[in-house]
């Protein structure tokens, strides 16, 4: 499945450019040391944290793309490095739980 597809299917806003890449899983913290231990490549990741440690995890990680629930939007610079490293931060209000099982519907684990 891709990003776009996700986007499209929870109707989530990009904050950034949406890099359209394919997604293996999806993982959801709000701890960048357990991102960063427990991610993998192409995973979509569910979080509530918008800063640029996340952004940093993420790309270290290989993120696909981050979903921030709660209406939480990240600031111009996050956007920018997020940008830079590719990685496409999509916005919604729901809750992480509500995304989840959203995923879990559409067929993502």
């Amino acid at each position: 499945m891709k990003v776009q597809e996700i986007v499209d299917r929870l109707e989530l806003k990009g904050a950034t450019k949406i890099f359209d890449k394919d997604l293996s899983g999806v993982y959801i913290s709000d701890m960048v040391s357990d991102i960063i231990a427990n991610a993998k490549a192409g995973h979509l990741l569910v979080t509530v944290q918008i800063h640029n440690n996340v952004i940093a995890a993420a790309n270290l990680v290989d993120i696909a793309a981050i979903v921030v629930t709660q209406g939480k939007l990240p600031s111009d610079d996050v956007i920018k490095m997020a940008e830079k490293a590719q990685i496409s931060i999509l916005s919604t209000t729901m809750n992480r739980w509500q995304v989840a099982t959203k995923l879990y519907e559409a067929g993502i684990r």
